[in-house]
């Protein structure tokens, strides 16, 4: 049983709370401001608690051949749970992370280091302004997993935003964000029209009950300039806990059925969570 205490701070963004799994010798729970953020289990880098970190990292499984380096941007860094399952599963990747909150690095630092030669660059910056000074053509995959508390914050969502994501990625790159959102899909649709009109392919998974708006949830947006293999990627996800399904094509429009791109000028954060979603209310 982990008898470690929880740590409790002040960070730029809100307060964290790391909280100590009771059955997992060296397992925490990142919380901000009362919203789960991130689960790390340090003896372990591959145990994913979180539905929505599983389907990221089938993502990961799937973007070469197994256990093959790559060089991978992550936008959100939280407690660094991607960065070390990459690191773990694919020794000798390049990995540059971008977090805007510099006290909530200093925390995961001190109490959750990363290990020696990790390949793990962390960058205390906005991740749209990070973006925007990194080089062209510099990554395999671009991973987004940026909320503001429980938001995913405007300035990410915007085609102007899509565009620097294309022009970090290498040809056959891949860009995947983790999203929420709930019936009717204003928020998602707008994600949907605004990454089709810089990605020629796009794919989606989230839960059944999400898709069909029986509850507000993760969804797991990717984008590519060059067609998504989602079969395999549909038979991980099938098999998961919390069973998911990769959507494209003709359910996607459905989705996305009359929304519009959305710019810098008029782009809105993600909506708010309804009570007890992710833990909040």
């Amino acid at each position: 049983m982990n008898e470690q205490i929880p740590v409790i701070r002040d960070v730029d963004w809100g307060t964290a709370r790391l909280l100590p799994d009771v059955d997992t010798e060296r397992g925490w729970l990142l919380t901000v401001d009362g919203a789960p953020q991130s689960y790390v289990d340090l003896d372990d880098p591959t145990r994913l608690e979180f539905e929505y970190a599983q389907r990221l990292a089938h993502v990961v499984d799937l973007a070469a051949e197994p256990g093959a380096p790559l060089d991978v941007v992550h936008l959100g860094g939280g407690a660094l749970t991607l960065p070390r399952y990459v690191a773990a599963t694919r020794p000798g990747s390049r990995q540059r992370v971008a977090e805007a909150d510099r006290g909530l690095i200093a925390l995961v630092d001190e109490h959750l280091p990363l290990p020696r030669e990790s390949g793990i660059s962390v960058y205390g910056a906005d991740a749209r302004a990070w973006l925007e000074t990194a080089p062209d053509a510099s990554a395999d995959l671009l991973i987004a997993d940026v909320f503001g508390g429980s938001r995913v914050p405007a300035h990410l969502t915007s085609i102007e935003y899509a565009r620097q994501a294309r022009r970090v990625l290498r040809p056959g790159g891949v860009y995947a964000a983790n999203l929420a959102d709930g019936a009717p899909f204003a928020f998602l649709g707008s994600q949907l029209a605004t990454f089709a009109a810089v990605f020629p392919e796009l794919a989606l998974i989230a839960e059944p009950s999400v898709l069909r708006g029986r509850r507000f949830g993760n969804a797991v947006l990717l984008a590519s300039d060059r067609e998504i293999d989602t079969a395999p990627l549909a038979r991980r996800t099938a098999a998961d806990p919390f069973p998911a399904r990769v959507e494209r094509g003709g359910a996607l429009a459905r989705l996305s059925s009359g929304a519009h791109p959305v710019h810098d000028s008029d782009a809105v954060p993600s909506p708010v969570p309804p009570n007890g979603a992710f833990g909040i209310g």
